[in-house]
Parts: C-alpha cells; structure tokens; sequence
C-alpha cells in the first residue's frame, strides 16, 4: 500500500520539483495551494506520469481557517512525509510595509510549518517512520529583514525537533538553499539581473539533495558550495566576535568574492589553450634548439645534479640497464 506524503506550495519550484521527485517514489500525494486550478493541472500531470493517487486541498496558509484547515486534515489521515514549502517575501523594508502583510509572512512562514509539524509528528513518532521536510532559506543566517528572520525561525525549529525525534527513526530536516530559479522572485517583484549565473541554484538539484540528506538523518542540507562557503564564512565571523554585524559584512565580501571568483575562472578558462599551446611551442623550440647543437639531454642524478645522457637510450635509463651517473 503506498504511502502519503503532504507538500504545500507544489505548483512551482521548489514544492513542484519535491511533489515530482515523491511521485517518483511511488508516494500518494496531497497538494496544497491557493491557486485551485493550477493545483489540479499539477495532480492531473503527476498522476499521468507517475501513476500515483492525489488529492488536492485549497487553502490559504497565510489565514488561520487555512492552518487550521491542514490541521484537521492531517490529524484524520496518515502522512508519511511532510513538505512545508508554501510561502512568499514582501519586496519593501519593515518601517515601509503594512502590518497586515507582515502578519501574512509570519503565518505562512511560521506559523503554518511550526502547527502543521506539531499536528503530523505525534503520529510519526507513534509508528517510529515519517519524514518532515521544512523549507527554510540561507536567509535565514543573515540579518536582512522580515523575511531573513522567520528563515531562521525554521532553521533552528528543524534543529530542535530532529534532536528531539530522530531518535524515534523520524526525520526533521531544514533545506536552506540559496537564489533558485523559481516564481518566488518574480512574484515578489524582485529585480534578479545583476545577480552571476553562478549563484542561481536548480530546483531539482536542491531537491534531490534535500532528500538525500533528510534521509541520511541530518538536520540541515545547503545545497551548492558558494552558500556552504558563506555560510561557514559567517559562522567563523561570529565565533571571533566581529564588532560590526557579521551578517552584512559577509554579505558584501561574499559578494564581491564570488564575482571575482566567477571572472578569475572565466579569465583563467580563456587562457588555457592559448598557454597550453605557448607552452608546448616552447617545449618544441628548445627540442628543436638541441638537435641543431648536437646538445646531449640532461638528467637529473641522485642528488639532483643535472648530468649529461651521454647517449644513453630511453631504454637503458628506464629500464634494466639504468645508468649511473657515478
């Protein structure tokens, strides 16, 4: 009999490539969104594809009738895996946004990922199997408003739960990826275009990696070096005790590090072939040069001394006749 698993938000990016990668498995799904028609689209292409059961619940996880709504819902049904991915940024400063939009961003971003963990574990932990993946962000280690800090809410929330019912065979992992190529920034009415290519994350990479290391019983997966490297960078600003706050320090430097990282490989690709063909041009020159003069190749000895071949064939040197220079 297959298993259920919940994800919110699995009409794009990241909740869709998780809602895809579970049907892969063979799980049934519930699909959770606002959108009702694009939510239906979604079930119909998976059940094509995969062949697996789904059912779809509207509900608006920003209000507390769609919170509770889920709520209700897992309590009555068993669920297998658990996919808190639903949510949005607010693209204005916190003194310039209205409170009711703040308000929205702390419901869905925490309180629909802290109510509906609360409602599903009980049931893992009875049966000792079940999986709770919380979406969070690398935002959430930097102090850069609202949105930053209801990401860390997530992380730490994900650390303490798996600390609490890993030992029950349950799974709790927080995925913090990086700038990924969904809706999210469009929606949000963000201008992305001076952000390196290098920066952007895959869907379907991040995915598969958060799966991986939510089954391998780690708290936290960050998937991609360049936000492992930030992160850790952080992490080491903090342990030292920088008197201005780490957070916009690393954000600025990692900034300029990865574009100066991304053009020094760029520069250092274009260079290849033309000093790899210098460099053999030189090596045929100097051959070239020796025949010319009738030079004997040198040799280093034992002690290193470069000492004349005297003739001695490549055989002879490599071989069971190798020579001694002594």
């Amino acid at each position: 009999m297959a298993k259920w698993a919940m994800v919110t938000g699995p009409t794009a990016g990241i909740g869709a490539a998780y809602a895809k990668l579970l049907a892969a498995k063979g799980y049934n799904l519930v699909l959770v969104s606002r959108d009702l028609k694009r939510l239906k689209q979604s079930a119909a292409d998976l059940t094509a594809k995969h062949g697996v059961e789904t059912q779809v619940l509207s509900a608006d996880l920003t209000t507390e009738k769609g919170i509770a709504a889920l709520e209700k819902f897992i309590t009555e049904n068993q669920i297998e895996v658990l996919i808190n991915n639903a949510g949005f940024g607010l693209n204005s400063s916190f003194v310039k946004s209205e409170a009711a939009d703040e308000q929205s961003v702390v419901n869905i971003l925490v309180s629909a990922p802290m109510r509906l963990a609360h409602a599903v574990l009980p049931q893992m932990v009875a049966r000792k199997s079940g999986t709770v993946v919380n979406v969070s962000s690398v935002a959430g280690y930097f102090a850069a408003g609202h949105y930053s800090a209801a990401k860390a809410y997530v992380t730490v929330l994900s650390e303490s739960l798996h600390a609490e019912v890993s030992k029950h065979g349950v799974n709790v992992s927080a995925l913090c990826p990086g700038f990924t190529k969904t809706e999210f920034h469009q929606r949000a009415k963000m201008k992305m275009d001076a952000l390196p290519n290098f920066m952007w994350l895959d869907a379907d990479f991040l995915v598969a990696k958060s799966w991986t290391d939510a089954q391998a019983g780690k708290a936290i997966s960050i998937p991609g070096w360049q936000y492992r490297v930030m992160v850790g960078l952080l992490r080491m600003l903090r342990v030292l005790g920088c008197d201005e706050p780490a957070s916009l320090y690393v954000a600025s430097s990692a900034r300029k590090l990865f574009r100066a990282l991304g053009a020094s490989q760029m520069s250092g690709l274009r260079r290849w072939p033309r000093a790899r063909r210098s460099r053999q041009s030189g090596l045929r020159s100097n051959r070239e040069s020796r025949r010319e003069s009738g030079e004997p190749r040198q040799y280093p000895d034992r002690l290193g001394h470069r000492v004349p071949s005297r003739g001695i064939s490549f055989q002879e040197r490599s071989g069971r006749h190798r020579h001694n220079p002594w």
